[in-house]
């Protein structure tokens, strides 16, 4: 029976003592096991009475049985549906609800309660940070041979909720093309091969960590460290056995603070990638002096995967994300009418490729408004591409700042302000205003043990910024609110200083 991500990622191991992966105690996992762990569950899940195009809700701890239920859900034909495990109660019980999860896995420390919560049509099972729990104990109970579920290219392999910062939370519908294609083409385009390990240390419930780098690993047989979280002692112990680091932003500034992270630590890596958030160009040159790699910087979204890549051979340009991905159209269009822009002129990011997912679960209208017929998917990025066609991130559509009726892109003036004397980083966001409808309010946070001259920033910006663009007021800030995966919080941001200029 066909089953396009089983035949491209499981299949070619399921029989190989290659290792797949190691844990953080250094125990291996060969592809065999691995195949033999997901089959056993792919079975429990089908013993529970789910079958082909039931949704999986998952929220637990990053573990090799956790990895090993997605895989599960390709045998069996289920929708996984990975879930950020700092979601509270009450946002799960919308995201089960509004998937029609037909069983969710849990931690143990929640279950009781989800079981309160949940109609007696879902089933709960629970699985913990060592691998164990209910969902472990069924499946120990199952053959590790698999009836593997016949599935099209079309068929949904995944349903992943966006982080609903305007309005609630829309899942994601990525079917077994989309995320196949799109790991074909990052092996080929990064050189992966068989003899890479790769240094996994980002959560699995994301696009980056479990699509991006799993699937990619499994595309090329390769091998990977799979660490439960970031923890600096644990990668600068582990990256000699490395050569490849897929990360965020705050991965690279947490390396370059340790002077343990030097040329000789590195001398077997061939590739660092980074992405989820922007890399200020800064990370970029210090990290190459550092090390004398340049970071591969890439673009991507929960709705298409990734659409766009730095160059693994060729220039990995500094402020840039570089081209779109071989077989991904990309263009730059007018927020109001849809119409193309000349290179240069920011504007809308639309992408069309194998990768763009196929819509909003249950949700045909907002499909409509984000989706065109002609298959460009409407990002809700602002960019440009420059001369060469690098791709430039300008911020998002809804950061966008309207000030007195003139539109204010946040990254060029978070740019601008990153660059001044003592500021590790900056945000700007717009907040209501009397008389211009919106200001433009910045926040920075200082290099440590220094303190940035505010008043002098401020002279600096109206010598080189546009009156309108620059801002109201500077905030020194401890830090900035982010999610999990790194992205500045500016809805929190806004919210907290609403009433600045009221």
């Amino acid at each position: 029976m066909p089953n396009p991500l089983y035949d491209s990622l499981l299949a070619p191991g399921r029989h190989s003592d290659r290792t797949f992966l190691t844990d953080i105690h250094g125990k291996p996992l060969s592809y065999r096991d691995f195949h033999r762990l997901a089959a056993r569950q792919a079975n429990a899940l089908v013993s529970a009475g789910l079958v082909p195009g039931d949704r999986l809700a998952v929220q637990v701890e990053k573990t090799p049985e956790a990895l090993a239920l997605y895989a599960a859900c390709v045998m069996a034909g289920i929708v996984f549906l990975p879930l950020n495990t700092a979601y509270t109660l009450t946002e799960l019980d919308y995201f089960i609800t509004d998937s029609g999860a037909r069983a969710v896995v849990c931690g143990p420390a929640i279950e009781a309660e989800l079981k309160a919560r949940c109609s007696t049509a879902v089933s709960v099972f629970t699985l913990d940070g060592e691998g164990n729990g209910t969902l472990s104990e069924l499946a120990e109970r199952q053959s590790s041979d698999i009836a593997v579920a016949a599935r099209t290219e079309g068929d949904l392999a995944a349903l992943l909720y966006t982080s609903g910062t305007t309005g609630r939370s829309k899942g994601a519908m990525l079917t077994h093309a989309n995320l196949l294609s799109n790991a074909k083409t990052l092996a080929e385009l990064w050189h992966f091969d068989a003899d890479d390990v790769l240094l996994h240390a980002l959560p699995i419930f994301h696009t980056h960590g479990l699509f991006v780098a799993c699937n990619v690993t499994l595309t090329a047989q390769a091998s990977m460290i799979f660490l439960p979280k970031f923890d600096l002692a644990a990668m600068l112990r582990l990256m000699p056995r490395a050569t490849v680091l897929m990360g965020v932003p705050t991965f690279y500034t947490r390396l370059l603070n340790d002077e343990r992270f030097n040329r000789d630590l590195v001398a077997h890596m061939r590739l660092f990638i980074s992405g989820s958030a922007p890399l200020l160009a800064e990370t970029h040159i210090e990290f190459e002096a550092r090390t004398g790699h340049r970071i591969l910087e890439r673009y991507g979204m929960t709705e298409t995967n990734m659409s766009v890549s730095n160059p693994y051979d060729g220039e990995r340009r500094a402020g840039t994300v570089g081209f779109p991905l071989p077989d991904v159209e990309l263009k730059i269009t007018d927020l109001e009418t849809g119409a193309s822009l000349a290179p240069g002129e920011p504007g809308m990011i639309e992408v069309r490729g194998p990768n763009v997912f196929q819509g909003y679960w249950g949700m045909p209208e907002k499909t409509k408004a984000e989706l065109r017929d002609n298959g460009f998917f409407i990002t809700g990025d602002i960019g440009r591409v420059d001369e060469d066609g690098y791709v430039q991130i300008v911020g998002r559509a809804k950061d966008l700042i309207i000030s007195g009726g003139l539109n204010i892109y946040p990254r060029e003036i978070e740019l601008f302000l990153d660059e001044q004397p003592d500021v590790l980083e900056s945000a700007v966001v717009g907040v209501p205003h009397p008389d211009f409808g919106e200001a433009v309010l910045a926040f920075i946070v200082a290099r440590p043990g220094t303190t940035p001259d505010l008043a002098a920033i401020s002279q600096k910006a109206m010598q080189n910024l546009a009156r309108f663009k620059q801002p109201r007021e500077l905030i020194q800030l401890d830090e900035l609110p982010r999610n999990t995966m790194g992205k500045v919080q500016k809805a929190s941001l806004r919210q907290s200083f609403q009433d600045r200029f009221l």
